[in-house]
């Protein structure tokens, strides 16, 4: 939750001083636009805003303090309630994982400003298809908990994102997550390609706009253009909630859920508790998942089973240095190995999901679960360090 009314005078005195974008601008889609949150904060004097997203949402100082700063400035009368799920390295098909226990769980929210595309670049590497399962995912999942909640797609930007736009081209997690938000008329800002425009123009940098993880200005540019789809925005719904039509990708991860891997039963030399420097001997830890507890090994041929219902099962790891191969059996089928180790495993604990089991029937399923002796050329061992296992 963002507060502190000091935090806010500054950002509001910065954002005042930047020109706002219209709803014609490139990279704005308005779509249906925000209606049923402007009639809340006019009607009911409250209103719970979200957002949702890797490092770009997590940090505490651009969009998502920028946003409350005008919502505040510009509706003084209406209560808000602010909630940052940002998480660092988290692409979209982690978000639609963990989106029930860090955004939903909060009540009810009447506008979700959600980021993933830059995570599906360059973090997990998804393909089209991936990519709009992760988004469709968290769209519909939303919208079936709240159904008269509005929803803002933003897709923030890289260098290669950036490039593609200067060169006449768009980024594969870009084009994926505006399929999807239009799919569903929801409104759409590409802070790349606005960027794109400004660069061609002369009016911009990415210099000015910072990096990856924007500079101040960077991030006043993004938030005007937010900005500028709730101004833009008619302020009548033309529905109490909105229609959820049908999936745009059949198996979208719609139903995704976390579960505790303590559900299971092992064998070998599985040892749970605080991802610290005890349980993780080598490696950088993040603090934002030292609040978890891990079950981890370091011991090729690890064993445990699990029981869980659904199509697919994933883990949320974190995959460091030693990171390892696992091999997976569902129902006594054929075994699969999955490489835990990322390119950025090197010097970190990196979190991140990996697909184990998919395009199963959707029932009770029995996996059988083991580290294997082979591990990736790069890695150090063969350990395994779970958070969470996944389900839809």
């Amino acid at each position: 939750m963002i507060t502190g009314f000091r935090i806010i005078h500054v950002y509001v005195l910065f954002i005042a001083c930047q020109p706002f974008a219209t709803a014609e601008q490139p990279g704005i889609e308005l779509g249906r636009g925000v209606p049923q949150f402007l009639e809340t904060v006019a009607q009911k004097k409250k209103a719970h805003v979200a957002f949702f997203g890797g490092s770009i949402t997590q940090s505490t100082k651009g969009h998502t303090a920028m946003i409350p700063a005008w919502l505040h400035q510009n509706y003084p009368e209406c209560e808000f309630i602010f909630s940052n799920a940002g998480l660092s390295s988290t692409c979209s098909m982690s978000g639609a994982f963990r989106l029930k226990d860090h955004l939903l769980s909060k009540g009810t929210i009447d506008l979700l400003i959600v980021e993933f595309a830059v995570n599906d670049d360059q973090d997990a590497g998804h393909s089209r298809e991936m990519a709009m399962r992760g988004l469709e995912g968290v769209i519909r999942h939303f919208r079936k908990t709240n159904p008269s909640g509005d929803i803002i797609s933003v897709q923030f930007v890289n260098p290669s994102i950036l490039e593609k736009f200067l060169k006449g081209d768009i980024a594969t997690s870009v084009q994926a997550h505006k399929d999807v938000a239009r799919h569903y008329q929801i409104p759409i800002v590409d802070v790349g390609m606005a960027l794109a425009a400004e660069i061609k123009e002369g009016k911009n940098s990415w210099q000015a706009y910072g990096d990856t993880h924007p500079s101040q200005n960077g991030y006043a540019f993004a938030s005007n253009l937010i900005i500028s789809v709730i101004k833009s925005s008619p302020t009548a719904p033309e529905t109490n909630t909105w229609p959820l039509v049908n999936p745009l990708i059949f198996n979208c991860f719609e139903k995704g859920k976390f579960i505790d891997p303590q559900e299971g039963s092992w064998l070998g030399g599985w040892k749970f508790g605080k991802p610290d420097r005890e349980l993780l001997p080598t490696g950088g830890i993040r603090n934002d998942y030292t609040i978890y507890n891990a079950l981890r090994t370091e011991e090729a041929g690890s064993m445990m089973y699990l029981t869980f219902s659904g199509t697919l099962l994933g883990a949320f790891i974190l995959a460091g240095p030693d990171a390892g191969i696992l091999e997976i059996s569902v129902d006594e089928g054929e075994w699969k190995k999955v490489d835990l180790f990322h390119h950025h495993s090197k010097g970190l604990h990196y979190p991140r999901s990996v697909m184990l089991a998919d395009g199963l029937k959707d029932q009770i399923h029995q996996a059988t679960i083991r580290v294997s002796n082979d591990k990736n050329e790069a890695s150090q061992g063969t350990a395994a360090t779970i958070l969470f296992f996944e389900t839809n």
